[in-house]
């Protein structure tokens, strides 16, 4: 069992982060849970990459001196799974909001499905969604767009290295995507949709790797928490 030494030293803790959470409230739950178990006052813990609150997935939390490791974590190829709707969009490109657009998907085969996917591998210009947490004059995005002001978002050169569809039913397309640091598969999703002459959103998403590290190998919340000394 973890010592109170053994988090300040630095612990790289592996977690799967539940559905509605933020990787923020991740964080603040370890740190209040930490603290409470040893008795500490102060103990620095923080992410390696936030994930969204509508999925699932690794999220990787230091603690003490490797803290300053998070950058370095941060900066590695990150793996993710999930679905993507066709025939429809919304304003956040996931389920955040509620469908805006709807388009035809008649015309979409498996083969065009399978063939899109080619024309993001690579280096590619991505725009982030307007709802994200990227910060432009002091404010977040996702306040200009809840405010239901426009503004101006610049596009950012990220890499896709993998791009693999493992199913195509009932206009739902699952997928494996291995990508750079600062990609949004909510963007994929919609510049997916585009492609195909259509729209998407996303429906679905976990991350299943960062880097060397898997989520096969991370525990939940509720699972590091009985774990912790009473």
């Amino acid at each position: 069992m973890k010592t109170a030494e053994d988090f300040q030293s630095g612990q790289v803790l592996l977690i799967d982060k539940p559905l509605h959470w933020t990787s923020f409230q991740a964080v603040n739950k370890l740190r209040w849970e930490i603290r409470q178990a040893f008795n500490i006052k102060k103990i620095k813990v923080g992410h390696a990459g936030t994930l969204d609150p509508l999925a699932t997935g690794l999220v990787v939390i230091c603690t003490g001196k490797m803290t300053k490791q998070i950058d370095t974590f941060q900066g590695q190829e990150k793996e993710y799974t999930g679905t993507f709707v066709l025939g429809s969009t919304t304003p956040s490109y996931d389920l955040e909001t509620d469908i805006d657009k709807t388009f035809s998907t008649s015309h979409i085969t498996k083969d065009s499905v399978l063939s899109a996917t080619k024309l993001f591998i690579g280096e590619i210009d991505q725009f982030p969604p307007v709802f994200s947490a990227i910060k432009k004059d002091g404010k977040r995005l996702y306040e200009f767009a809840r405010a239901g002001e426009s503004v101006e978002i610049k596009s950012r050169k990220v890499s896709i290295s993998e791009f693999e569809i493992t199913r195509f039913e009932n206009n739902e397309v699952d997928f494996r995507v291995v990508c750079s640091k600062g990609t949004y598969i909510r963007s994929l999703a919609n510049d997916f949709g585009k492609a195909l002459n259509s729209g998407a959103h996303l429906s679905v998403l976990r991350r299943t790797k960062i880097g060397d590290f898997k989520v096969n190998d991370a525990v939940t919340i509720e699972t590091f928490i009985a774990n912790l000394p009473k």
